[in-house]
């Protein structure tokens, strides 16, 4: 078995798009940034999303059944630090940018490069993630055409313009 850390050092060499995963509803408005996002099958339109377990947010994305992912532009680099600043309340982290709300009623970054709204169709505890299974209700495509991505444990930008 691989140890922890070369795992780790490898897997920072595997790039990924840079996100905020927010949720809210009767457990109330969270959110946290994410690069563990994928695709799994376009009928029905469904993607994952995986959480730390540990992750105070957890339990509210269980309960409120919904997320939206908003997949970050290149300049969006702040609301990335943003979000995964721990000593920042929910209220302080969606101060900081303007949100709307598709069908869910999960936040909706403005400037997204896409926002996917969708349902928790399922979720699985998986070692130390939650694996949330996400059928897509809805979309919103943003107008940015460069992208925000992870690799190598620093930001880059992508540009379809290459």
């Amino acid at each position: 078995m691989v140890d922890t850390t070369g795992f780790r050092n490898a897997m920072a060499l595997l790039g990924g798009a840079v996100s905020v995963i927010t949720t809210d509803g009767a457990a109330g408005r969270f959110g946290f940034t994410a690069s563990a996002v994928c695709s799994v099958t376009d009928q029905p339109p469904t993607l994952l999303v995986c959480m730390n377990r540990s992750s105070y947010s957890n339990v509210h994305f269980k309960s409120n059944g919904v997320l939206c992912v908003n997949v970050l532009s290149a300049d969006h680099q702040g609301t990335s630090g943003v979000f995964a600043n721990r000593e920042l309340t929910m209220e302080q982290r969606f101060g900081t940018a303007r949100w709307q709300v598709l069908e869910s009623g999960a936040p909706v970054l403005d400037e997204a490069l896409v926002s996917f709204d969708c349902r928790i169709a399922q979720a699985h505890e998986v070692g130390s993630h939650t694996i949330f299974y996400c059928e897509i209700l809805d979309l919103k495509m943003g107008a940015s055409q460069e992208g925000l991505v992870y690799f190598n444990r620093a930001y880059h930008r992508l540009s379809s313009n290459a």
